[in-house]
């Protein structure tokens, strides 16, 4: 990953950074890979060009587009799990070069160790920080009271439900008090109903938090419920075509946002949008 001065400092007006000072700055991101072809020969496949964008602290960032398109890779990219062939991403002033304690990521499959309790699971990264038990339990049990899973602590993962189990997830990234929390389709193998519940419930936790939080998902209401900003991102090669507000916060908190005449309006500009 390369990373200089001009890349820190400069922005794309196109991407319509936040008025206060940026958290996260992606700057110029190019990622490449090499895939097999048919015949059998390698060949370059651009997932993602020349990607740029400013992230404010607090923020929700959704990044939403079609399969493929490169947003899950921009998101490890930003948690330091995979590297920009181009291009840099600075999180609190400083270049992202490998994975980083204060930056979390919640991951589509759950993820939990089946043969650790709740307690256990959430407070695994904190036992990895060679914190006491006694430290890491209380913290632990904080965050699975915020999740609404008290009374749980004892059981395993296989005795709760799939909404249940992505609460721990979530609390169990939550624990290390990262600056960024990055999502990757979190919710999507659940049902609907439990999905907008986890959806209703997360914005009440964020706004006791105030995580910042970039969230990849390929639901446009999702993202609409959750969102302060929507990237949209073009079909491969990734590169963002729009930067949308979306509802405020006070129009997303305590009321059924999906009824509002505002939310029907953005989901119609941007399904268009993304079929174009």
């Amino acid at each position: 990953m390369t990373t200089t001065n001009s890349l820190v400092e400069n922005s794309n007006s196109d991407c319509e950074a936040p008025a206060h000072k940026s958290l996260v700055q992606v700057r110029n991101v190019t990622k490449r890979f090499r895939v097999r072809t048919g015949a059998g020969a390698d060949e370059s496949m651009t997932a993602l060009e020349s990607v740029n964008f400013d992230i404010a602290e607090s923020e929700f960032v959704s990044l939403l587009g079609t399969s493929g398109c490169g947003k899950t890779t921009l998101l490890r990219i930003i948690a330091g799990l995979i590297s920009a062939d181009e291009g840099a991403v600075v999180v609190n002033g400083n270049p992202v070069q490998a994975p980083r304690r204060d930056l979390c990521m919640v991951f589509q499959s759950f993820g939990l160790l089946p043969w650790r309790t709740i307690m256990d699971n959430v407070a695994f990264p904190l036992e990895l920080d060679a914190m006491s038990r006694m430290e890491r339990e209380k913290i632990a049990a904080d965050y699975i009271e915020l999740v609404g899973l008290s009374g749980f602590e004892r059981h395993y993962p296989h005795e709760l439900s799939g909404g249940m189990q992505q609460r721990v997830g979530i609390a169990r990234a939550l624990t290390r008090k990262p600056l960024v929390l990055l999502m990757d389709e979190p919710f999507a193998a659940l049902d609907a109903q439990t999905r907008e519940t986890l959806q209703e419930d997360f914005i009440k936790m964020r706004k006791d938090l105030g995580t910042t939080v970039v969230f990849v998902t390929h639901s446009i209401d999702e993202a609409l419920v959750l969102s302060d900003r929507i990237m949209i991102f073009s079909a491969r090669p990734g590169r963002l075509v729009k930067v949308m507000p979306a509802l405020t916060k006070e129009e997303r908190l305590d009321r059924d946002v999906r009824s509002l005449p505002q939310f029907a309006q953005h989901r119609h500009d941007i399904r268009q949008m993304l079929r174009k």
